[in-house]
């Protein structure tokens, strides 16, 4: 390599031609997609398309189907410790509060991320840097209110954001977000939003699944279409948001409208 010669940072996620199988369906259907570390990206579709799947793949939950040819490179690399991953990837998913005791405090379940648990434990060393950086996050997502509070205290909305925290500790290289808004009502939709906004302006890439076009964040710039386990298109936002083809991938007809900055259907 030159002197002076810059490294190209590899891509957050690569698919070629990937399959997953899921209960004996198709789940993912010879899918080839490349989202770039930084990146803003949100995956729509409708529910049973695809999009879960997609992230539980690229979190390690799902597996591909063996095949010559198709891979799936993280980061350059298709054999990850799923703790070295989970490190590098900040996974928001209401499906870790399944294994979460409600007694857990804000505070704990954000420095239980260092840990890859969901509260703390005797034997887990905690520090006074790892209690000043949870104390920096629930900060800088409006809820250092809720440090001592349980989780069943919070609301809906508060407790996403605590999960979104947990995810921040190791600073990734990318929140991935399953549904965020998911059960939300409006206010706590739109403080949740307005969080992962400020994240987006500061550099953490956000790859967010959805089928609420509301929740696709200004700093979002490209969009990916899933319908059926396959790409139904993948481009700029302005590109894939128009009336004809949500229409189709939505298989009814439907309008999209824009409002400051941000898109919505009826």
């Amino acid at each position: 390599m030159e002197a002076g010669a810059t490294v190209k940072e590899p891509p957050l996620v690569e698919f070629r031609n990937v399959t997953v199988v899921r209960g004996g369906r198709v789940a993912l259907d010879g899918v080839s997609l490349a989202i770039g570390a930084g990146e803003h990206v949100a995956i729509v579709g409708p529910n049973g398309s695809g999009k879960s799947t997609l992230i539980k793949t690229i979190t390690r939950e799902c597996y591909p189907v063996c095949s010559p040819n198709s891979w799936l490179h993280i980061l350059g690399q298709d054999l990850w410790n799923i703790f070295d991953l989970r490190s590098l990837l900040g996974i928001v998913s209401t499906d870790l509060l399944n294994n979460c005791s409600l007694e857990i405090q804000a505070e704990e379940l954000i420095i239980s991320g260092y840990f890859g648990s969901l509260g703390l434990w005797p034997h887990q060393p905690v520090n006074d840097q790892m209690r000043r950086k949870a104390a920096e996050i629930m900060q800088k997502l409006e809820i250092a209110h809720l440090a001592r509070r349980s989780i069943h205290e919070m609301s809906s909305g508060e407790l996403q954001r605590a999960l979104i925290g947990r995810a921040l500790v190791h600073e990734p290289k990318a929140l991935v977000l399953d549904e965020p808004s998911s059960n939300l009502d409006v206010r706590a939709r739109t403080e949740l939003l307005g969080a992962l906004s400020r994240l987006a302006v500061e550099g953490t890439g956000i790859v967010m699944v959805t089928h609420h076009l509301e929740d696709i964040l200004p700093q979002v710039e490209r969009v990916v279409l899933i319908k059926q386990g396959r790409l139904a298109g993948d481009g700029p936002k302005q590109h894939m948001l128009t009336s004809r083809r949500l229409s189709e991938l939505f298989e009814m007809p439907v309008r999209v409208g824009r409002r400051n900055g941000r898109y919505f259907l009826w």
